[in-house]
């Protein structure tokens, strides 16, 4: 009988995970946890379903399929129950009996297909998946049996991936890392080692494909992955599975100290961009309940704790996501936590503010995540894109903004539109409203000039220029800021947005403020849009309700927003609205004369029902070169049980243009007790830089980027 080993385990692992059956430590509760949903699944009569929908019965059952046999195979390791390698083996059986009479798949997709699946990326994951559990329950198959399950399954899979489909293979994208990590596990776990050569330099040996250049060119210096944190969630599992395996079958790379770190580098930079629930903002086209307890998300914690060091920020997570890896990575977590709590109890992860720099060499624009806590402990998260475009998933949305405080995201993201899985819209894939709408500029917190989209919603420009870092603060407990120019998103436009977070004494939470200019010849239509939830509570404007219902516009998402209503506004406008049990009240102003704001919702030319009925202020002017200023206060108490309503109004009362030009801008905002004057340069600085600008005969000077000058205002007794 040919010996096989487990590929991720060795038996003095096996032997350390096995002491932890029946406990109660996170390790115990994991295995537990495994067992029983395990044991259900196989009280299931084994089924290998033909070719389904996209999302449908066989569609998840194949996946079931793979995900179990994981299971199976390293609890076998770990228990030595043979019922569960017989169910593994069995199942191979199975899919060795009917792999190759499947032609390959009739729904036809963007992507490749399979045998199994729609789009050959799944069939990736089901060969990473099940070549681990083959390798696990080998030792106890026959040399018939292991020989069968060779040349009928992985054989043929294998010369799909890399001679079929060899276009696709070295593909820099998320695609292209479960595939090198399929196809060098399987060649590991079925003794050809040449497979392994491939997965790690690319078919060609040559480094222009494989996994070295994948994680060399999708992941920055910082670790930020180029499509988001959805994406990066997803990524981040074959990248961690195939850096242990590499660690442990290939140590000459020595990958978790490749390229400074990266593997390291991208865990935290994935775990740094959550917010303060643990959910990942929706960031280009993405999920929006997608979070820290997925299980790739698990394996990479656990990972990182293993080669990297675990701190309290990683025993947050992992007490959060209440799993930690089935491995012995996860062991180490798991102890760490146990011992952690025996001393004291271990709190919720608060990730530090954080510059992410983009491309492979980081010079390709940033993610900016800025954090700060009011004095009940309540975490607010300001974040703001300007780096990369994100390839076929980026959205066009440069230096938009998204907003997180009191448990609840307040400026919003829209996240994709599609219906994972759920066949009957068209099949759990991309909608066509997701170009129309869901990537479109108006989509966004950002200023959509003249009706149309940044880039012409063309990928192959939008993935040729980026944003462009300004500064990043983010030392003072008074204010944090960051800003950024986008130069290249519209013809004859450059762009430069800079937002803050500034805490006072007077406010329950950190005033937001965001400054967004626009320099250019001609004049154009700004609309600066405001993605919102809950209910309107009231304005400083008379705006008129339509009774009869028309679009916003005509293309670039404006088709889809229902205009309901709108009004005239001058100086400062106000919107405020209720959104859970926090009030929210925006004042935006601009250089330019006369304003107006819009009232839309998500919805029209929707024939079929994809989008969601979401709201939305657009604050709308017109002019040349301009600054659009906003600020938005959290206050305020609202609980509809017990009838009780607090600090409806907000204490922020105007907020004003003081002049702006190519030096600088200043603004002046009004609360109940204070005046601030904030003023920022518009051009690169730095930190010592000195800087003077005179607008209306009053001349401002400060050192740096940026500076804020609060004064007390005296109140009348």
């Amino acid at each position: 009988m040919t010996k096989t080993s487990p590929i991720l385990l060795t038996q003095v692992e096996v032997t350390e995970l096995a002491k932890e059956l029946g406990r109660t430590s996170l390790m115990g509760k994991t295995i537990n946890a495994h067992t029983k949903d395990l044991e259900d699944f196989m009280a299931l009569t084994i089924d290998v379903p033909g070719h389904g929908e996209a999302g449908g019965y066989e569609h998840n059952r194949h996946k079931q399929n793979y995900t179990y046999m994981n299971l199976a195979g390293r609890l076998f390791q770990i228990t030595r129950q043979q019922h569960y390698a017989d169910f593994v083996i069995c199942l191979l059986e199975e899919y060795a009996d009917k792999y190759l009479t499947f032609d390959f798949h009739v729904q036809k997709n963007t992507n490749p297909t399979g045998r199994l699946f729609h789009q050959i990326l799944n069939e990736h994951c089901w060969l990473l998946y099940t070549s681990l559990a083959y390798s696990c329950v080998a030792e106890v198959m026959t040399d018939a049996q292991q020989e069968r399950i060779k040349n009928r399954i992985f054989e043929p899979m294998l010369d799909m991936f890399t001679v079929k489909y060899a276009h696709d293979f070295d593909r820099i994208h998320n695609h292209g890392i479960w595939a090198v990590a399929a196809v060098g596990i399987c060649g590991l776990a079925i003794g050809k080692r040449e497979y392994l050569d491939m997965a790690v330099y690319g078919i060609e040996r040559n480094d222009s494909g494989g996994f070295l250049a994948q994680i060399s060119q999708l992941f920055a210096p910082s670790g930020y992955y180029m499509e988001g944190p959805y994406y990066h969630r997803y990524a981040i599992r074959p990248t961690c599975l195939f850096a242990e395996v590499l660690h442990r079958h290939m140590p000459e790379v020595d990958i978790y100290n490749y390229k400074d770190k990266v593997i390291g580098n991208t865990v935290n930079a994935l775990l740094s961009t959550a917010y303060p629930n643990g959910e990942f903002p929706a960031l280009n086209d993405a999920s929006r309940t997608m979070s820290i307890t997925d299980m790739g998300v698990q394996v990479a914690v656990s990972v990182y704790s293993k080669h990297y060091g675990v701190d309290d920020n990683l025993l947050g997570m992992a007490k959060i996501q209440d799993r930690v890896w089935m491995h012995s990575c996860g062991l180490v977590l798991s102890r760490a936590l146990e011992q952690a709590e025996q001393k004291a109890s271990v709190g919720m992860p608060f990730w530090p503010s954080v510059e992410l720099n983009e491309g492979p060499d980081g010079t390709h624009g940033a993610q900016g995540f800025i954090r700060m806590q009011d004095k009940k402990g309540d975490v607010s998260q300001l974040v703001m894109n300007y780096g990369q475009h994100g390839m076929g998933h980026g959205n066009f949305d440069t230096l938009g903004i998204s907003f997180f405080n009191r448990g609840q995201e307040v400026l919003r993201e829209y996240g994709f539109a599609r219906w994972v899985n759920v066949e009957p819209k068209f099949g759990g894939r991309y909608l066509d409203e997701n170009k129309s709408y869901a990537r479109q500029t108006i989509a966004h917190n950002a200023v959509t000039v003249d009706e149309k989209c940044q880039n012409n919603f063309d990928v192959a420009r939008a993935d040729s220029v980026h944003g462009m870092p300004h500064f990043f603060s983010a030392d003072s407990d008074v204010i944090s800021g960051m800003s950024a120019f986008a130069n290249q998103h519209y013809d004859g436009l450059s762009m430069q947005r800079s937002v803050f977070m500034l805490a006072l004494d007077e406010l329950e939470s950190p005033l937001l403020i965001d400054l967004y200019r626009l320099a250019g010849e001609g004049e154009h239509q700004y609309d600066y849009s405001h993605q919102y939830e809950g209910q309107i509570i009231r304005t400083n404007f008379d705006y008129q309700s339509h009774q009869e219902l028309s679009t916003l516009g005509a293309d670039n998402g404006y088709q889809h927003l229902w205009n309901i209503a709108s009004g005239k506004t001058s100086d400062t406008a106000l919107v405020s609205w209720l959104q859970n049990n926090t009030y929210y009240t925006w004042l935006g102003t601009s250089s330019n004369d006369s304003s107006e704001v819009f009232f839309t919702r998500t919805g029209a030319n929707d024939p079929s029902f994809n989008l969601r009925s979401e709201p939305a202020f657009i604050y709308r002017t017109h002019g040349k070169t301009s600054l659009l200023a906003s600020v938005l206060e959290t206050h305020g108490y609202f609980n509809e049980e017990f009838e009780q309503s607090v600090n409806a109004r907000g204490k922020v009362t105007s907020i004003k243009v003081l002049g702006h030009d190519d030096v600088a801008s200043v603004v002046q905002i009004f609360t109940a007790n204070s005046l601030i004057i904030l003023m920022v340069c518009n051009q690169l600085t730095t930190a010592t830089s000195q800087h003077s600008v005179t607008f209306n005969q009053i001349n401002y000077q400060w050192t740096g980027p940026y500076a804020v000058d609060i004064t007390a205002i005296k109140q009348e007794k």
